[in-house]
């Protein structure tokens, strides 16, 4: 069976606490918001920035509370005090598709969960 991409896990509004362009790659995420949305890792990650518009694709490291840093050459696609986007994808068939619902977060400005969001299952589009 094909399967297709969707959406697995979103932080929504987190905003960036640090940019450090020496470290070798990678954003940083306050591991609370990580484990919230199910994100493992070195999970690949994609980053939204919503002040700029400046997009990119990485992996998820666990960071320090409230942290969410953009690490290496990431940290020229955003400054600290910008709100971004970071959502992660899967690939499943019809069927998982179903049954799987992605899992989503927004983010207060301490980058603490301010709410989870219920998303509808695809079956009842």
């Amino acid at each position: 069976m094909a399967q297709r991409c969707f959406l697995s896990a979103k932080i929504h509004g987190a905003t960036i606490t640090c940019a450090n362009l020496e470290y070798r790659g990678s954003i940083s995420i306050d591991t609370k918001l990580m484990k919230t949305v199910g994100l493992l890792p070195y999970e690949q990650v994609d980053v939204y920035n919503l002040d700029n518009g400046e997009r990119l694709t990485t992996y998820a490291i666990p960071g320090g509370p409230g942290e969410i840093c953009l690490n290496g050459a990431a940290a020229h696609k955003g400054s600290v005090g910008q709100r971004v986007i970071i959502a992660a994808y899967m690939w499943l068939d019809e069927n998982e598709a179903k049954t799987r619902k992605p899992r989503v977060v927004v983010a207060d400005s301490n980058n603490s969960v301010d709410e989870i969001i219920e998303c509808d299952l695809i079956s009842d589009f």
